[in-house]
């Protein structure tokens, strides 16, 4: 009895033993369960710590958003949702970078009624018939005053509108002339006094831009008339068959001429001593004499616009430059008179391509050195042309005594449909009936005619360069052009003091072009390129 009393107490004695050590074993671990994971947590805030006084990528935009909020919602602060540690970096795993989203930018805000001047508001009529000219002058005046400025001309009407200059230089920049409507000019002789070289002017302006769907005309026929019929100095090479005489069409009869117009014919559009101009859009037609002009301006820009003038129309240039650099002409469909685009004197960095040329006398550099005068011409390119029936195609044309030089010219890719003198160098280029033999010329080095295709009624090539001052470094590839029998004697090409290379066959082929350099190359001997 009291050996089985001794056991009982001795295994009560060892349960209660057991118990205590189980419930001691599982207090120390749930201590430094609790242990641990306060360290971790330590850490972690350490971690963020530590990336936020760094500035580390990848908690940048955490922080960005968090000050964002913060500064918004002041008075109701939110409760931070937890966030995940990010990945650290390492060659596997680049840094996290957080990036700007993907906002468009605000469209511009439309002009304010303080920067549109519409000329109705001005007392234009628009009926074609009363003087618009001072109500031009008033929404110009108002115009000039406000940069970033818009002067409307609006459609479905017509203005009839004297000479007018739009000029500076006190005008604010980046004026914007929209022309939708129709401008046409006076046709009595009264408007235009003893003569005046331009129509529309606009002068000494920075940033000016004409565009629209309008319509300039010019309504040039009276003035032609007084020049009919018109010489160029390629005339001379033209010989009708059978002795035949050259008939021009009619001219149109004049129109409410009050007098005989002055000798002196205005150019339709005019820019003048400008910087950052653009021209697009429009078309200029009938001018009395050159439809569009640019002189000393810096930075000029026209494409897609139109110019249109009969053929036989005299001195309508579609396009002229002079003294102006920094050039870019396309997509441009210009029919006139005279060339399509002449450039000339002090002109540099053109660059002209995409254009349909005809009727008209082709794209020209010149006429150069008239009277004795310098010119300097340089770093022209024009290609990708397309011309039809033209009297030339592209050509370069100066006078007897003249001084300076032609440099570093590039025709490419001219597509030629029925032309006369596709390919012409003229350095005895006179549109008299006689002009006086000179030894002094203008210098023509660097001209490189390429792809060059198509046909002609006349004379392919005429190089017709001087003695004292032959034409260099002429190069030719891919010329091909074939005859189309008309109603002119045919020629075979002609070169006159012309020196070069040949790149490939030309069709037909151009053999009187002298391969190399004169003996004495006086272009680089002679003062006269004072370029």
């Amino acid at each position: 009895m009291i050996m089985r009393r001794s056991l009982s107490v001795r295994s009560i004695t060892m349960m209660i033993l057991m118990a205590v050590l189980v419930w001691s074993v599982t207090l120390e671990t749930c201590i430094a369960r609790r242990g641990r994971h306060w360290r971790h947590n330590r850490r972690g805030s350490s971690d963020l710590s530590d990336s936020l006084s760094t500035k580390k990528p990848k908690s940048h935009g955490h922080s960005h958003h968090s000050s964002h909020n913060n500064h918004h919602h002041k008075s109701k602060p939110k409760p931070k949702p937890k966030q995940k540690t990010p990945p650290k970096a390492n060659d596997n795993n680049p840094p996290v970078v957080s990036r700007p989203p993907k906002v468009q930018p605000p469209p511009l805000p439309p002009l304010k009624g303080s920067q549109v001047f519409n000329v109705m508001d001005f007392g234009a009529k628009g009926d074609g018939k009363c003087d618009d000219t001072k109500a031009f002058e008033a929404a110009w005046a108002a115009v000039c005053k406000t940069e970033a400025s818009m002067m409307i001309v609006p459609p479905e009407y017509t203005f009839l509108v004297g000479p007018i200059s739009f000029s500076g230089p006190y005008c604010q920049a980046n004026i914007v002339f929209q022309l939708d409507g129709t401008i046409i000019a006076p046709t009595d002789s009264k408007s235009w006094g003893k003569g005046l070289m331009w129509w529309i002017d606009f002068t000494k302006l920075k940033g000016i831009k004409v565009q629209g769907k309008g319509v300039i005309d010019g309504r040039g026929s009276g003035w032609w008339q007084q020049d009919y019929p018109f010489i160029d100095g390629e005339t001379k090479l033209i010989v009708p068959l059978y002795n035949s005489t050259h008939k021009h069409p009619p001219m149109p009869l004049r129109s409410e001429l009050d007098g005989r117009m002055p000798s002196i014919k205005p150019t339709a559009l005019r820019f003048s001593g400008s910087l950052g101009v653009e021209v697009t859009g429009i078309t200029i037609q009938n001018s009395p004499q050159c439809h569009l002009k640019f002189d000393n301006c810096v930075g000029v820009s026209v494409h897609d616009i139109v110019v249109s003038s009969p053929g036989d129309s005299p001195n309508t240039d579609g396009i002229h430059l002079q003294n102006t650099k920094d050039v870019l002409i396309h997509s441009a469909t210009l029919a006139c008179g005279d060339d399509c685009i002449s450039i000339q004197t002090g002109c540099s960095n053109v660059y002209v391509h995409n254009v349909n040329c005809g009727p008209g006398h082709g794209i020209s550099i010149g006429s150069l050195g008239k009277e004795g005068t310098k010119a300097c011409v340089s770093n022209i390119t024009v290609r990708d042309v397309a011309m039809h029936n033209t009297m030339t195609g592209v050509r370069i044309k100066t006078w007897q005594g003249g001084v300076g030089s032609v440099k570093g010219i590039l025709f490419s890719n001219i597509q030629l449909n029925e032309v006369q003198l596709p390919i012409v160098i003229d350095q005895f280029y006179c549109d008299h009936s006689k002009c006086k033999n000179q030894t002094s010329a203008v210098a023509v080095e660097g001209v490189t005619y390429e792809r060059i295709k198509g046909t002609y009624t006349l004379k392919p090539v005429h190089f017709a360069c001087s003695d004292s001052f032959p034409c260099v470094d002429v190069q030719l590839s891919s010329i091909e052009l074939k005859p189309v029998q008309e109603r002119y004697h045919m020629y075979d090409p002609f070169c006159w003091q012309t020196f070069g290379e040949l790149g490939t066959p030309t069709l037909p082929p151009i053999d009187c072009l002298q391969i190399g350099k004169p003996p004495r190359n006086k272009v680089h001997e002679s003062d006269h390129d004072v370029c």
